[in-house]
């Protein structure tokens, strides 16, 4: 059985302005729930609508997060293990990132930045 990759997805995620990679959008319940369970590795982000806060139970590997603000503001950028990574919910909170561990930095993601989805 071979590797359950996420995404990419049909969609740009931009900081600052600028894109960075390939982004899928999570704005249903259902989707949201599902986030990346049942996958292997993530190729681009995955953006999570009203999602405050994560958690890694039942994931297989590590993930980078950002939660975001309503306006996409990042709040907080963390890496998280499987099975016991999570984001507590925080003031201000509306909207979540996850993309493979690492990709957050070498794409320059940090507090204070501004993440936003370009829709094709």
């Amino acid at each position: 059985m071979g590797l359950r990759t996420f995404g990419p997805g049909p969609h740009r995620l931009l900081r600052n302005g600028l894109p960075v990679g390939a982004c899928a959008v999570a704005d249903t319940a259902r989707s949201r729930r599902k986030g990346l369970l049942g996958t292997d590795e993530v190729t681009g982000a995955l953006w999570l609508t009203r999602c405050p806060s994560v958690h890694m139970v039942g994931m297989r590997y590590p993930i980078d997060v950002a939660v975001l603000d309503k306006d996409g503001t990042v709040l907080r950028v963390a890496t998280l293990r499987p099975w016991i990574g999570m984001t507590r919910p925080r003031l201000r909170a509306a909207v979540t990132v996850e993309a493979a561990a690492g990709a957050f930095s070498s794409w320059g993601v940090e507090p204070g930045d501004r993440l936003a989805v370009e829709y094709e």
